[in-house]
């Protein structure tokens, strides 16, 4: 395990231990049994598939050639041949107790004694509707590096666990008028046909086809503006994969991450997100078995998602979720 990741289990343990415990209740994430593996699945080899499809979700690969060609930096073309694969890279969290890492089963003290904690908040009957708030963290997870599988594989990333992103110190996060300034063309997207036009792409996220050009747009989940914390959705399930897939929205918009799908001889940046790249795999508080394409309402996949703890009888309403990107390679 890295040193980062050491020091930030530590520091957990050095802190207020009645606090930790009390508030955040979690065990330590087992890539084993808390990742469906199946949607790692189709892989296709020289453009020929050589496995099935279990997700049942479209995979639209343009690869026809058994053959493909990339650059080198000294400039001499370097063959190879085309594979592509869904990568469990990266995984979120989305949490109502702030600091809290349901993936590690420890949490940071609260130095604004719950401030910055989620919640739910009904907007009545001259609002627009219930919007829920929870704080999110992005981290970077390679998880075949980390189990040492495909150690000289070229097409899986080789870097170390790591925690990308945390909101709780960002304070576009957790304002919504502070992350509208920071991102002004949410004007664009603040009025009814803007919104009323996500009723497409919820339709086709549900058919497992996010609409790429409906970037704004996150399906059944809302929009992906304004980029902070708050989503008008009441359960809690929902809004919390909704805030997970703002978090990767986001994350590109800054220029933080790159996607994997687009060509086979590099990770490119994309400051406006393709839905299709993505899907996610639910871990915690209860593992899912199914792949959630962008959007996907959770009618069809979070039930019994996030059941009432026994001491206290509530939900836990934190969430950690497996992200796998679309990933396309030059292998040689």
């Amino acid at each position: 395990m890295k040193s980062k990741t050491i020091i930030l289990i530590l520091t957990a343990l050095l802190s207020n231990s009645h606090d930790v415990f009390a508030v955040c209740k979690g065990s330590i994430h087992n890539p084993f049994s808390e990742v469906c593996w199946e949607c790692i699945f189709p892989i296709q080899i020289g453009g020929v598939k050589i496995s099935k499809n279990p997700s049942g979700l479209p995979d639209d690969d343009k690869i026809t050639s058994p053959v493909c060609v990339c650059p080198t930096p000294l400039g001499i073309p370097r063959p190879g041949i085309p594979i592509s694969f869904w990568e469990p890279a990266r995984y979120i969290e989305t949490v109502k107790d702030a600091y809290c890492f349901p993936s590690l089963g420890l949490s940071l003290s609260n130095p604004k004694n719950g401030f910055l904690d989620g919640s739910t908040i009904c907007g009545g009957g001259t609002q627009e509707g219930t919007s829920t708030f929870q704080q999110a963290h992005y981290f970077i997870y390679p998880i075949w590096t980390m189990m040492e599988l495909f150690i000289d594989f070229i097409c899986v990333e080789h870097s170390g666990f790591d925690l990308a992103y945390m909101t709780e110190v960002d304070p576009t996060w957790n304002d919504d008028a502070l992350a509208m300034i920071m991102y002004p063309e949410t004007l664009l997207f603040a009025n009814m046909p803007a919104q009323l036009s996500c009723m497409a792409d919820s339709a086709g996220s549900n058919a497992g086809r996010p609409v790429t050009a409906l970037y704004w747009c996150m399906g059944s989940w809302g929009s992906a503006y304004p980029m902070s914390g708050h989503i008008n959705e009441d359960d809690m399930t929902e809004a919390s994969i909704g805030l997970a897939a703002r978090m990767i929205y986001k994350m590109a918009r800054i220029g933080a991450i790159c996607d994997t799908g687009v060509t086979l001889c590099s990770c490119v940046p994309t400051l406006i997100w393709i839905k299709k790249h993505y899907r996610f795999n639910i871990a915690k508080p209860v593992k899912g078995s199914q792949c959630i394409p962008i959007g996907r309402s959770a009618n069809i996949w979070g039930q019994m998602k996030n059941p009432a703890l026994p001491a206290s009888g509530n939900a836990s309403d934190n969430f950690m979720y497996i992200l796998f990107r679309k990933r396309t390679c030059c292998a040689f």
